[in-house]
């Protein structure tokens, strides 16, 4: 089975599960580190996604699964939090996050704006158009500048304190 379609199954075996529960599946992963491949489970629900959420999907899950048996490797299933910082990832992740601070990483340094010449920055999202995949963000001094997903090498909430 390919990854996006064992991701399918997964996040389509745990719909009915987190809708009973009030939970939003942020996220599925399966991936190789080190020797050990793990299928990764981020929950989320309003007032937060404790160790109880985690553990209830977990079992949900595992019992699930070994039933289905769809992965024919080893591998560990973690379920968690997307944490204070997640990454933004989907549409509904930008929608969400529309007047949040972000930290962004790209593969290259911007040429002109308000971010030229830097990697990384905090911004604040803007707006985010999901038929053009454009994220609009501002600097501290309010000054747009709009970019495509495909030049962020990486977008999640900046966790300030």
């Amino acid at each position: 089975m390919k990854k996006a379609e064992m991701i399918q199954l997964v996040e389509e075996c745990l719909k009915p599960f987190a809708a009973e529960r009030g939970y939003e599946i942020v996220d599925v992963d399966f991936v190789k580190e080190g020797s050990n491949w793990y299928l990764k489970v981020f929950g989320d629900k309003e007032g937060g996604f404790s160790i109880n959420d985690c553990v209830d999907t977990s079992h949900y899950l595992d019992e699930k699964l070994e039933k289905a048996d769809p992965i024919d490797i080893p591998y560990i299933l973690e379920v968690s939090s997307p944490g204070l910082d997640r990454p933004l990832k989907k549409d509904k992740d930008f929608v969400r996050s529309i007047g949040k601070l972000v930290e962004v990483k790209l593969y290259t340094p911007h040429k002109e704006g308000a971010f030229a010449g830097e990697r990384e920055f905090t911004a604040k999202l803007v707006s985010y158009d999901p038929q053009k995949q454009e994220v609009t963000l501002a600097d501290e001094d309010e000054v747009i500048s709009i970019w495509n997903r495909k030049e962020l090498a990486g977008i999640r909430l900046a966790v300030i304190f």
